[in-house]
């Protein structure tokens, strides 16, 4: 999902040295009608899947699938973006683009209020959160480029299986092999299908992992941090619904891992992932292109092109109206939950606002040298701290705000974004569907396995 920030800037700068040019930027501020429908979708379907509520779905003996209100939010904003009678307008899936990416930021900076106070779990289960990047770097290659290979996707597959392929997986690819590359095509396609149902997965496969009863809470909250914000979220949500009693310390785990899996990532794709993925594919398919190598029919071709095109349009909502709008909805929604108002969530609101207007701030004035998530993190976490004088207020202030209520808000706006991807998917077709699948499986459950393994042995 378009769950980063600066998601629309990166998409563009990735994409626009193909054959769609950039356009001039279009900024839209709560004065613009238009935006209007983006919010009002907003609050009324993130309100509908709150009051919706959870849903347990058992399975037989021990075992079920919990679906939380998240998931009926971004199924309900994915339909209304993406229906095929009325399409939502590109320029307005490029707004909730733009909104989604402080809705991570605000995300990021609510996770870091459980860190402070879980400083001290974090620092023991530290051997652990290292190691558990193994199974994040090794799930996708061993099991996702395999099948990949078998469904004769052909160098595509290196693209789409070396990661799970968020941000900065664009760069690397498209940096080693060009943005008309097929491992470029396996990129963006991964990257739509993570966005389209990547929460969805991982949602599903954290809540049957849980409810087996086998795994250590925290080697699950560690498994979780697969370097995207919106899966991340999503597999917390679920082992926090088994576990409810370890909530602060799986959250504290969960985003701590991600932003490991995050910062890592760069360097790991570049030296290692990557090249291992080309080596690899090259070994299976002994050094000769599958049979569907980089060409692909003009009907795809031509959808590729609109995707570029499309992506190549950014619309910019000011960082400020994004995080009003982001309030406005995150206390009705925090409202539904709790069925009663409290002036606290709104304290937190803003709180979270200011925030993440500042790593936004920060990373400008360093050129992207510090990004913004490391900033709010960082940040947020110290600020609930044993030794802040603040840290306790903040703490029992945020606690009015439930991250799962954030989440909601967050994927909802994330489904009104995804109708305008739809196209690439059907440049890669089909096969991109079981290799996901199996990518998104794979980096979580063996990092949780590698994890458990940790824990044990550490302690």
């Amino acid at each position: 999902m378009t769950e980063q920030p600066d998601v629309g800037a990166t998409l563009s700068d990735t994409t626009a040295s193909g054959s769609a040019p950039l356009t001039e930027r279009i900024t839209m501020t709560i004065k613009d009608r238009r935006l209007w429908v983006v919010i009002g979708l907003l609050i009324v379907i993130s309100a509908i899947a709150q009051a919706i509520g959870m849903k347990t779905i058992p399975l037989g003996g021990a075992l079920s699938i919990t679906l939380l209100p998240m998931i009926w939010g971004l199924l309900m904003a994915g339909f209304a973006s993406g229906q095929p009678w009325k399409k939502m307008p590109i320029d307005l899936q490029e707004a909730a683009t733009s909104i989604m990416g402080v809705a991570v930021l605000v995300l990021c900076a609510r996770l870091s209020f459980t860190i402070g106070p879980n400083i001290m779990a974090v620092i023991t289960a530290g051997p652990a959160l290292l190691l558990q990047e193994v199974g994040h770097l090794f799930g996708t290659l061993l099991l996702a480029l395999p099948l990949a290979v078998l469904l004769r996707m052909g160098p595509a597959a290196i693209g789409a299986t070396f990661s799970i392929d968020r941000e900065g997986s664009f760069a690397m690819v498209s940096e080693r092999y060009g943005s008309d590359s097929p491992q470029y095509r396996g990129v963006l396609s991964m990257y739509v299908f993570g966005s389209l149902f990547g929460a969805i997965l991982v949602s599903l496969i954290a809540s049957l992992t849980t409810s087996l009863g086998v795994f250590d809470p925290r080697a699950l909250a560690m498994g979780s941090g697969v370097g995207s914000g919106s899966m991340m979220a999503a597999a917390a949500a679920a082992v926090v619904a088994g576990h409810p009693e370890m909530k602060d310390q799986v959250l504290a785990l969960a985003a701590t891992s991600n932003l490991i899996t995050g910062f890592l990532g760069m360097y790991v794709g570049v030296w290692i992932s990557l090249p291992l993925a080309d080596r690899f594919y090259k070994l299976l398919t002994r050094n000769k292109d599958a049979v569907l190598p980089g060409r692909v029919a003009a009907a795809d071709e031509a959808a590729a092109q609109e995707a570029r095109a499309v992506l190549a349009q950014p619309v910019d909502v000011p960082v400020w109206t994004s995080a009003l709008v982001l309030l406005v909805a995150g206390v009705i929604v925090a409202t539904i939950s709790a069925k009663s108002f409290s002036f606290t969530t709104v304290i937190t609101y803003v709180i979270l606002g200011l925030l993440s207007w500042l790593g936004i701030w920060l990373s400008k004035v360093t050129k992207g040298k510090l990004p913004g998530i490391v900033t709010v993190f960082t940040i947020g976490a110290v600020m609930t701290m044993p030794f802040s004088p603040i840290g306790g207020w903040i703490t029992e202030t945020a606690k009015a705000t439930d991250f799962l209520t954030v989440i909601t808000v967050m994927l909802t706006i994330a489904g009104l974004s995804i109708g305008k991807d739809l196209p690439v998917l059907r440049s890669i077709g089909w096969k991109i569907i079981p290799v996901g699948t199996v990518s998104i499986i794979a980096t979580f459950v063996l990092s949780t396995i590698v994890a458990e393994f940790a824990l044990g042995l550490w302690h």
